[in-house]
């Protein structure tokens, strides 16, 4: 698949790192609406991870509402903005969590605060033209 890559050596868990690269590949709009994905079996050989993996991403971003499984054309993209099902409060929560890890990694890293500001500014950027 265009631009998704797994370390299967990274500590983060595969499930996680597939999530993410799926949900990011969908915000760049490298993903868009109507997108086909791969089989599972297929992007779980290309990636050499387990099926039951790759089902279970989808299935999380389906219940999230960006996928779905489509007869006879597999899993597509569906949505690029989630369906608001939960308290965006949590949302918001889960996402400054997130946020704030990256932060603490990249100072205990040596990162400068202008080298953090140049990635982030980058990040926002590359999503919100």
């Amino acid at each position: 698949m265009r631009m998704l890559a797994i370390s299967l050596s990274s500590p983060v868990p595969i499930h996680d790192q597939l999530v993410a690269g799926l949900r990011g590949l969908i915000a760049a709009g490298t993903l868009a609406k109507g997108d086909e994905l791969p089989p599972v079996r297929q992007l779980a050989a290309d990636l050499g991870i387990n099926l039951n993996t790759v089902a279970r991403a989808y299935r999380e971003l389906t219940d999230d509402g960006l996928l779905a499984s489509v007869r006879g054309r597999g899993t597509i993209v569906i949505a690029t903005v989630e369906r608001s099902s939960g308290p965006k409060a949590e949302e918001r929560k889960r996402i400054e969590t997130g946020i704030a890890a990256a932060f603490n990694d990249a100072k205990i890293a040596g990162l400068s605060r202008e080298s953090v500001e140049s990635i982030v500014h980058r990040q926002l950027d590359r999503l919100w033209e």
